[in-house]
């Protein structure tokens, strides 16, 4: 049985041909996760994060350049910016623990990133990005706007 961090694994690899030019990664998301044997609750899990990710993300975009200091968001790699969106995705949509998501992603990054420099550039942005989100959400919750 699939794990939740090969789940994020074939995510990953979606988002990734996603951002190369396949617009179609959603009709064959299902098969591809059967390929990699994910199955039932991870399969139903990774969907809802390709799903997700995908359908957010121009407003996912929107949280992380703030955060990415003086890179440019399109000439991160690949990977990077795939990872990126998945955990700021995350971060932003899902109640999963920060830490969970941002270990995860740094072993995403770890594993699939092109350079040494790739994980902790990926802590960085996460990091500034969840605490971003808590202090605005903090915020608006003191306000009574949410």
């Amino acid at each position: 049985m699939a794990t939740r961090t090969q789940a994020r694994e074939a995510v990953i690899g979606m988002l990734y041909a996603y951002d190369l030019g396949n617009d179609h990664i959603m009709q064959a998301a299902r098969s591809m996760l059967e390929e990699k044997k994910i199955r039932h609750k991870q399969q139903d899990f990774a969907y809802a994060l390709l799903q997700g990710v995908i359908t957010n993300l121009s407003e996912i975009d929107k949280h992380i350049m703030p955060h990415l200091k003086e890179w440019d968001f399109a000439r991160l790699g690949g990977i990077e910016r795939a990872v990126l969106r998945l955990g700021a995705y995350e971060i932003l949509y899902t109640q999963t623990d920060t830490p969970v998501i941002i270990n995860e992603a740094i072993e995403l990054g770890k594993h699939y990133g092109g350079e040494e420099n790739a994980p902790r550039f990926i802590n960085g942005v996460l990091d500034t990005l969840s605490k971003a989100y808590k202090k605005a959400k903090k915020d608006s919750v003191a306000k009574g706007n949410l």
